[in-house]
């Protein structure tokens, strides 16, 4: 009987143990202290400056907030597969929130959705996936467009040329910043004598695109756009071997293109605001994580032309 009586009792006190941890709450505090929030950026390369301007605004916003683990995750080059992976290890190493600029609209969905299943907040910068997020930090890239449109077309008109051929050099077919570029761009010329010629695709890669850009010249164009920091690159070398005769204009900012500028071998480009994309993209992060309120779904970050 008293054996009987212990065991009962034993059971007893583990039943209500084994209650009492499964009824206390989950708790991100550490000795009391509460856990950082883990911010991944992931960008669409490491090639440009401009993703390296966007980490050091995110990298900033980290140091102000005090309470962020922060780190940037990217392929090496532009590649759909090498940005899944790079969501999968954010995933993977605990990430709370992601400010992501997406390669394509639709190719890391998947992975956008396991994250969600994960309670993971998404935030996009300069270019979103067609996936529901916090919020977009980027250029109206379809405005900048036109603006890079109206700058050649000046330009051209002020040599007295009124029709003519026009190369575009781009990344992507998919990328949601540089398509919306090309329609800006497109349109500026609607109602003229200048034929813009179908847009090909260096993958963002300088080297590729000054090949591109070259064959653009070789068919006897006026004037070149070129889409993002390594198709306006390309562009620019291929117009300084040429002899300078074209016109070009691109997109983004950087040493070599201010240099390209400077020398006369680029007529101008549009300079955006990386450095707020990612200031204010790890703010928004860190805003949501901590449940306030987010005014807007679309932020615009705005853009200058940068000349001679």
């Amino acid at each position: 009987m008293k054996k009987k009586l212990i065991v009962s009792l034993l059971s007893l006190s583990l039943i209500f143990t084994a209650v009492g941890c499964a009824s206390k709450p989950k708790s991100d505090a550490v000795d009391g202290k509460k856990a950082n929030h883990k911010v991944f950026l992931i960008t669409m390369d490491q090639m440009d400056q401009h993703w390296v301007t966007v980490d050091q605004g995110a990298k900033k916003a980290a140091g102000e907030l005090g309470n962020v683990d922060y780190k940037w995750l990217a392929p090496d080059v532009k590649d759909d597969a090498k940005q899944i992976e790079s969501i999968n290890n954010a995933i993977a190493g605990g990430a709370n929130a992601i400010l992501l600029a997406a390669n394509g609209p639709n190719a890391v969905t998947a992975s956008l959705k396991e994250a969600e299943k994960a309670g993971i907040k998404i935030v996009y910068v300069d270019s979103p996936a067609d996936f529901p997020a916090v919020q977009t930090l980027a250029t109206d890239n379809e405005a900048a467009g036109k603006t890079a449109g109206e700058e050649m077309l000046k330009a051209l008109k002020e040599k007295n040329i009124t029709s003519g051929k026009i190369g575009i050099v781009s990344v992507n077919a998919s990328t949601d910043s540089t398509v919306k570029r090309e329609k800006g761009f497109r349109a500026a010329f609607a109602g003229t004598q200048f034929t813009i010629l179908e847009t090909q695709y260096g993958e963002g890669d300088a080297a590729k695109s000054k090949d591109i850009a070259a064959n653009y010249i070789t068919e006897g164009v006026v004037g070149i756009f070129g889409g993002n920091e390594g198709s306006t690159v390309g562009t620019g070398n291929a117009i300084k071997e040429a002899g300078g005769k074209v016109i070009g204009v691109g997109f983004d900012k950087s040493d070599t293109i201010m240099q390209l500028i400077k020398e006369g071998h680029l007529l101008a480009t549009m300079a955006q605001n990386p450095d707020v994309m990612g200031y204010e993209g790890m703010k928004t992060a860190v805003n949501a994580l901590e449940g306030k309120a987010i005014d807007k779904t679309n932020v615009d970050t705005g853009v200058s032309v940068l000349k001679k």
